[in-house]
């Protein structure tokens, strides 16, 4: 849904940073050699020029164990990702290397915080502090990007305060990660990683062990009610970027408003599940109320009045 002037820089980020997840997240290399290139793959984006024997040897240490097409497909063509990269102008490179140098970070987390990969190795975040680092890191420096890019080359955000609507677009970036780990704490537990922190744990009488049995769940909605609050309070702050957006930038408000909805309809089903500690339930927006979701807000043009009454519809059912 991107405009055109966007849609190339955005999408080859994606990949990027899909690649760095695909390197922290191959289990069958031992995970000091999967920071090692991690820091070789954050290394290309240290200055202005690609070290391409450091990308050929990810490539061909990373290939033989990759079972998904998808990132096989990706790690192949790697070296195409950054020819690509290579010929945007100076001032979007530099606004890619400083995303690129920023979420590697949040991987690097997963593998030194978490000693292992399953429920025997089961380890959590320590403090707030912690989790809102490791949110920043994966999903919150995006909104940084995001705000950055657009504003170079959308004429139309040209009265935007950028260092203001960044520090709006960080938040709407956790949210959308907070989202995540709430959906899918079920099965991160069982791969040895907690992000809930355990001073937030503590205070509910539980252990990260204790996530690890579905009959605690009446105990730990204490504690996700309250994470809960918080990242409806940050995708609050992604609804306030998104009617910053001019109406006329249609496509814009779009691919802002889809996950900020989206999201919402995700964590309504977290907070009312009876099940949300087990791992055989899979907490997914169903297909169709996806297309309700893109049907609504395309039919009325990313109008911000019904967008925002839907919005505050779902939040009523989560908090």
């Amino acid at each position: 849904m991107l405009p055109s002037n966007v849609r190339g820089q955005v999408g080859l980020s994606y990949l990027f940073a899909r690649a760095v997840d695909t390197i922290a997240d191959t289990d069958l290399i031992d995970r000091s050699r999967r920071l090692f290139y991690l820091q070789q793959f954050r290394h290309q984006f240290s200055e202005d020029a690609i070290h391409w024997d450091e990308v050929r040897s990810i490539q061909t240490s990373l290939l033989p164990h990759q079972t998904h097409s998808s990132e096989r497909v990706l790690l192949t063509r790697l070296e195409d990702c950054f020819r690509l990269y290579q010929e945007y102008t100076v001032e979007d490179r530099q606004r890619i290397r400083t995303l690129m140098s920023t979420l590697p970070n949040g991987m690097e987390m997963d593998l030194t915080k978490f000693p292992g990969e399953s429920a025997a190795t089961l380890t959590a975040l320590q403090t707030t502090d912690d989790m809102d680092r490791y949110i920043y890191y994966v999903a919150g420096c995006v909104g940084e990007f995001w705000t950055g890019m657009m504003c170079a080359h959308m004429p139309s955000l040209s009265h935007w305060d950028i260092a203001h609507m960044s520090a709006i677009g960080v938040r709407f970036g956790k949210g959308l990660q907070l989202t995540n780990i709430l959906k899918d704490l079920p099965r991160d537990l069982r791969r040895g990683r907690c992000y809930i922190p355990e001073v937030i744990l503590r205070e509910a009488g539980l252990t990260p062990a204790d996530l690890l049995q579905k009959e605690n769940v009446i105990r730990y909605r204490q504690v996700l009610s309250w994470l809960l609050k918080i990242a409806v309070d940050h995708l609050d702050q992604g609804w306030a970027y998104t009617m910053q957006i001019p109406r006329r930038e249609t496509r814009l408000r779009l691919s802002c408003m889809w996950p900020i909805l989206l999201a919402g309809e995700t964590l309504k089903r977290v907070a009312i599940s009876p099940d949300i500690l087990d791992p055989a339930v899979n907490i997914k927006v169903p297909r169709y109320r996806v297309y309700q979701v893109m049907a609504l807000t395309i039919l009325t043009g990313a109008c911000g009045y019904i967008g925002a009454a839907y919005w505050g519809h779902l939040r009523k059912q989560i908090i």
